[in-house]
């Protein structure tokens, strides 16, 4: 496992003073840029500034207004309502909001961070048990929140047909026993939320992020996941898929969903975002082991013998390892990552951890 020390925050303080300075781009909008002094433990001779619109012009000093004076340990939803509860009746914010205003203070004040404030490492596919990919998911989220490991992008790889079910669905309402039977298929609950993802060796593409929580201080949920995967919307704009977030974590494009996203917020300040996304899958052999496939699939008329779920495969005509080494490298790129590897004792970690937790039939059925 490649660890380096994490890189303080590069933009909190400015000219060895008390002068600090954060910003944050909106996903799909517009830079915010704050400037401003602390004296004892408030904000002063505060500046908004940005690429944003705002309308009338007086707004931005109600804006000003409104943090001066603020506690700097003030909370970002607190900043945002000081935010909202100053600004005029016809105050107008297009491309940013009080939300964005609170997260760049937040980083300006190091309460919160940005891409370039740590080290990432990028963890090639590595085939594994279902059950492990799982574990591990818990296990790296737990050792990026302790400090013990760079945050980390990780994708998956598997052999055997899984199910892999959201932390609070119902294996009852969720798995068709006899179809999982016949096609000997491994049914696994996660950590995070969101529906049941079916998983053939090859037939999509699965990834996780382990963050601390400080990247998305201040977001709201549905803008931390288009925020978490502006870089695969990116990589995927390089393969000619023009895809798109639909809330709250759906990607898409105009041809439907191609993924959908799901994350875990831990305690210890770790947080997990999982995304899977359909490289080339059997739609008949879901349906027989999933029950909310039928539904799903039903209601969009989707019943001929044979059909593939095959967006990333027939949008891009590239192999699914070419489109795995085309989002490693964008996001190499853009966040200066670093390759790492799973160490021995995480692995050993995750395989207690399937022996405890995610291999019981208390952990699968705790939803029944």
């Amino acid at each position: 496992m490649t660890f380096q020390p994490e890189a303080g925050p590069a933009d909190h303080h400015s000219n060895g003073d008390s002068r600090r300075h954060g910003e944050y781009k909106v996903p799909g909008g517009k830079l915010v840029v704050v400037d401003f002094d602390v004296h004892n433990g408030r904000l002063a001779n505060v500046s908004v500034s940005g690429d944003f619109f705002l309308e009338p012009d007086e707004a931005l000093l109600d804006i000003n207004g409104a943090l001066t004076g603020l506690p700097e340990d003030a909370a970002a939803a607190d900043i945002a309502s000081t935010i909202t509860a100053a600004l005029r009746g016809d105050a107008a914010l297009f491309g940013f909001s009080a939300t964005a205003v609170a997260v760049a203070v937040r980083r300006a004040l190091a309460k919160a961070t940005s891409w370039s404030d740590h080290h990432w490492n990028v963890i090639a596919p590595v085939i594994l048990p279902t059950h492990v990919n799982v574990a591990l998911d818990e296990v790296l989220t737990e050792e990026v929140g302790a400090g013990r490991r760079n945050p980390t992008l990780r994708f998956w790889d598997w052999e055997e047909p899984s199910v892999v079910i959201g932390s609070f669905q119902s294996v009852r309402n969720e798995i068709e026993p006899d179809g999982v039977a016949r096609h000997g298929v491994t049914v696994v609950r996660r950590i995070s939320g969101g529906g049941a993802m079916f998983m053939e060796a090859g037939n999509c593409i699965t990834y996780s992020l382990y963050l601390p929580q400080t990247l998305v201080d201040g977001m709201s949920f549905a803008d931390s996941y288009s925020f978490l995967d502006a870089w695969v919307l990116a990589a995927l704009e390089k393969l000619g898929i023009s895809a798109f977030y639909v809330p709250l974590n759906d990607i898409a494009t105009d041809q439907g969903k191609i993924g959908g996203a799901a994350q875990k917020r831990l305690a210890n300040g770790g947080m997990l975002h999982h995304v899977t996304m359909s490289y080339d899958i059997d739609a008949d052999k879901m349906v027989e082991v999933l029950r909310i496939g039928k539904e799903k699939l039903s209601d969009k008329g989707t019943r001929s013998a044979k059909k593939r779920v095959d967006p990333l495969r027939r949008q891009t005509g590239l192999a699914r390892g070419e489109i795995i080494k085309a989002m490693m490298d964008v996001f190499t790129e853009r966040y200066s990552a670093t390759p790492s590897e799973l160490s021995e004792a995480e692995l050993e970690a995750a395989k207690q951890r399937v022996e405890a937790k995610f291999g019981t039939h208390e952990w699968l059925h705790r939803v029944p």
